[in-house]
């Protein structure tokens, strides 16, 4: 399985969706098309943990003094349902591998993976 979720008006996604090879993925915007819940626990399966998929740069996170609470896993599954904006993006699934959020790091292993 090859995806992507990404968000259209970050410059960031668009920039690594011109930047990566994305023939063959499934393109999956997040605003216009929610993430369900079923999507949610697919990615979870693969990290390992909702905190990992958690955007913890989104204005939300800061406006809702979010970074001065305890969260538990179940809060960040809440919140990523909730609100696209919370979702660390772009999110790539290649196989049964995940690659979460724009660091050049995770970019570079990507771009190794589908070659």
């Amino acid at each position: 399985m090859k995806k992507v979720y990404f968000l259209q008006t970050c410059d960031t996604c668009r920039r690594i969706l011109k930047e990566v090879n994305t023939d063959g993925f499934e393109r999956q915007e997040i605003k216009t098309n929610n993430l369900t819940a079923d999507q949610l626990e697919e990615m979870y399966a693969i990290s390992g943990s909702y905190e990992a998929l958690f955007n913890k740069r989104a204005k939300l996170y800061k406006s809702m003094d979010l970074k001065n609470q305890t969260l538990s896993e179940a809060d960040y599954r809440q919140f990523l349902l909730g609100e696209y904006t919370f979702l660390k993006r772009p999110v790539f699934i290649v196989d049964e591998e995940i690659f979460i959020g724009n660091s050049k790091k995770v970019i570079e292993a990507l771009k190794e993976k589908i070659g």
